[in-house]
């Protein structure tokens, strides 16, 4: 079992900068891949990055050049950081943290990001 506790979510001004954080908890040694997704009003829930155990990173083409995603350095490599620069009114939503460990997905709860001026 893994457990996701995302944080650093708010309200930021276009053009602003926020940073999301995901720590993991429990079997973290058996997670293949991290990632941020987020779900917009009325929207599906869409992937914005991954990082995978080798620290090869995807990004959605709307995020390009904007989020960066990262882990620590730590031996636990338990903590994702989600880096968001240059937000946008469309980058408003819940963004997830997600855990892929032994072929089973995990979430964590959510936190929102609200891009307003």
């Amino acid at each position: 079992q893994v457990q996701l506790v995302e944080s650093g979510g708010g309200l930021v001004q276009p053009g602003g900068s926020l940073r999301l954080s995901c720590a993991a908890s429990g079997s973290i040694f058996s997670i293949n891949a991290m990632g941020w997704y987020r779900q917009a009003p009325g929207k599906q829930r869409e992937l914005v990055a991954v990082i995978i155990s080798g620290g090869s990173t995807n990004y959605a083409d709307s995020v390009k050049g904007r989020f960066t995603i990262s882990r620590d350095n730590a031996i636990a490599k338990n903590t994702v950081y989600l880096q968001m620069n240059s937000l946008k009114p469309e980058d408003t939503a819940v963004y997830y943290c997600k855990a892929v460990a032994y072929y089973t997905d995990y979430w964590g709860q959510g936190t929102q990001v609200t891009v307003s001026s």
